[in-house]
């Protein structure tokens, strides 16, 4: 287990590909956490991700779940260590990521909804070996433990889609127009339409309604 803020600032390394959210993250942990958290390291890929956290050997990884390169459940895969403790901070707040992760050796998810004083108390406790997440997040692990979502099944359709084909899926189930996804994900509307009938056609879906429902049942919205 990883030392505790009480033998000194926590060392943390951040994770996330928008240059401008670690910039926003390290300065509300400059503010909120003086002398309780300290940010030793940046990376924007999976690559740089795991290249940092072996050169480091950081207490804590602030690790975004979608990231170039693989994402955080394979920085997580290509760079274990019993000395590093990771917790997620992603904006995705949908059932397959916060299992997922947790699956893949997280100790905790939080969203980028958290507060600096509500982050740093997150850093913390997982580095003193707590499990933390966001509180509509922990019913996901809870649900997935006891059987109530059939975790094999949703990740055997979703192996089915892109990284990309789960990002549409997730917005158009949500109600989102095509307009509104290409703008939300920086693509045109046609690339949205294309990989709207691609995820139609590998979950054996025939309309935004069935989809919409799909997602509702395994919990993704």
């Amino acid at each position: 287990m990883t030392e505790t803020a009480s033998a000194g600032p926590v060392r943390v390394v951040l994770v996330d590909d928008h240059a401008m959210f670690r910039a926003g993250v390290r300065a509300e942990l400059a503010a909120s956490g003086v002398g309780v958290v300290e940010v030793v390291g940046e990376a924007a890929d999976a690559d740089a991700a795991v290249d940092v956290v072996r050169e480091l050997q950081p207490q804590v990884v602030l690790l975004d779940v979608h990231l170039p390169g693989g994402g955080g459940v394979e920085v997580m895969r290509r760079q274990p260590s019993a000395d590093t403790l990771y917790l997620a901070l992603s904006v995705s707040d949908a059932a397959e990521d916060v299992i997922g992760t947790i699956r893949g050796g997280a100790r905790g998810y939080v969203t980028k909804t958290i507060t600096g004083p509500e982050l740093v108390d997150a850093i913390t406790r997982v580095a003193g070996g707590d499990a933390v997440f966001s509180p509509r997040l922990a019913g996901f692990v809870l649900d997935a433990f006891a059987g109530s979502i059939d975790v094999a099944a949703v990740d055997e359709d979703l192996d089915r889609l892109t990284e990309r084909e789960r990002e549409v899926m997730r917005l158009i189930a949500r109600g989102y127009a095509y307009k509104e996804v290409a703008k939300e994900l920086f693509i045109s509307v046609k690339t949205v339409e294309t990989h709207m009938s691609s995820v139609l056609r590998k979950l054996q879906l025939s309309s935004r309604h069935e989809l919409t429902k799909w997602a509702s049942d395994r919990r993704l919205l």
